[in-house]
């Protein structure tokens, strides 16, 4: 063998070594179920490209006072509330105020229905006027919300018992609502007295992941679009700051993130905890398996999925009324908050629960201790269980 060859053996022996030096160095990728981030499997290359465009302009794009930011806002990126499409925590926990009732806000003149409580060189944030009600949400998780928005309505009104025809205690009903006309109406939508059913949001006071985008942009950046072109400083129309491509994007982005995975499935402890969650009535208003029907995105079409919710209003009691509504749902109604993810939420809040609506809960058993109203049957029955029968069932839910 000439020293030509000789040098060229050497460089592919020195090349080959170098990279499994490196692939030992290199961290191991999360296992899936680890994770919330991500796309449904089963899109298209040019669905996968938008997705990662989505995923761009979500998690990197900082909106500065040059790109449009505020005057007024609340956070200067969509991933700063959703660390890993996950739950926020007190820091990014946004207030909502002004309306105690359907008959609507009645503080928009004032800011409502968002506290602004940052703002730019030159601008005052806001404060909660006097006399209005408040309340705090916890930025949710972003994944798996394609699924929901692709459940037809019939399935939701299916579950629905508005006046408790079962005798069960649950009385489950849709928050009816206005959409806005930019809305993509759903295919087999049901509406009544012209109006639709809201299905994101902790009063389920929004109709679509569009009218939720359009909304974040809006209130929680002071980004304006051609969806929300008015300025939540003086309520006077502005140019938009951020395309419809970028806007539609993100929807995608919202659309097809896919579901969380439950783990450690067989596990005997945590099939054991899955009984105890079915035997006291959970499963009543976390409903843990629904279906899509025909939806725009194939991948979301006609597929079964397990949130563990109904995502309709429950009444949850006194404890949890702030005396603040959205849409048509009473105070102390909320919608059923979806419970997979519910192991993962401490990645993203800074290794510590903060659970529902405003983070007041900083345990699972506490969250439980919190139900009331419809709950308070389930809650009750929690309570007289065996210390193991608790710790299966907290073993369960952190789980999903």
């Amino acid at each position: 063998m000439c020293r030509k060859h000789y040098l060229i053996v050497f460089l592919l022996v020195t090349v080959i070594a170098a990279l499994a030096s490196c692939e030992k160095l290199l961290p191991k990728a999360e296992a899936d179920d680890q994770l919330l981030d991500g796309p449904v499997e089963e899109l298209t290359p040019e669905q996968n490209i938008r997705f990662l465009r989505g995923d761009v302009a979500f998690n990197d794009d900082i909106f500065t006072n040059e790109k449009g930011l505020g005057p007024l806002f609340v956070a200067n990126s969509c991933g700063s509330c959703h660390a890993g499409d996950g739950k926020g925590h007190p820091f990014t926990t946004l207030t909502r105020f002004g309306q105690t009732d359907s008959t609507g806000n009645k503080f928009l003149h004032a800011g409502g229905p968002q506290l602004q409580h940052r703002s730019i060189p030159g601008f005052k944030p806001e404060n909660i006027p006097p006399g209005a009600t408040f309340s705090n949400f916890t930025p949710p998780a972003n994944t798996g919300l394609g699924f929901l928005e692709a459940v037809p309505d019939a399935t939701l009104l299916a579950l629905a018992d508005e006046s408790d025809m079962n005798n069960d205690g649950i009385s489950g009903r849709p928050n009816w609502i206005n959409a806005p006309e930019y809305c993509l109406i759903r295919p087999q939508t049901i509406v009544k007295n012209n109006r639709y059913i809201g299905r994101f949001g902790k009063k389920a006071a929004v109709y679509d992941l569009l009218q939720q985008t359009v909304n974040a942009y809006n209130q929680d950046m002071g980004i304006t679009s051609t969806f929300e072109h008015y300025n939540t400083y003086d309520g006077q129309d502005s140019d938009p700051e951020v395309s419809n491509q970028t806007v539609q994007d993100v929807v995608f982005y919202l659309q097809t993130l896919k579901a969380p995975v439950q783990r450690q499935q067989n596990d005997e402890n945590i099939i054991a905890g899955r009984k105890v969650f079915s035997n006291i009535g959970c499963d009543k208003c976390h409903t843990p398996e629904l279906k899509t029907g025909d939806f725009p995105v194939a991948a979301l079409s006609n597929r079964s999925f397990f949130p563990f919710s109904d995502f309709l209003l429950h009444d949850m009691g006194a404890a949890l009324d702030d005396g603040y509504t959205e849409g048509q749902a009473l105070t102390s109604e909320w919608r059923t908050p979806p419970l997979w993810g519910l192991g993962l939420s401490k990645n993203s809040q800074g290794g510590n629960y903060f659970l529902m609506h405003d983070g007041r809960a900083h345990t699972i058993e506490e969250a439980i201790m919190l139900h009331g109203g419809e709950a308070e049957q389930s809650k009750n029955t929690f309570t007289q269980l065996s210390d193991t029968e608790k710790q299966h069932l907290i073993q369960f839910l952190e789980s999903l």
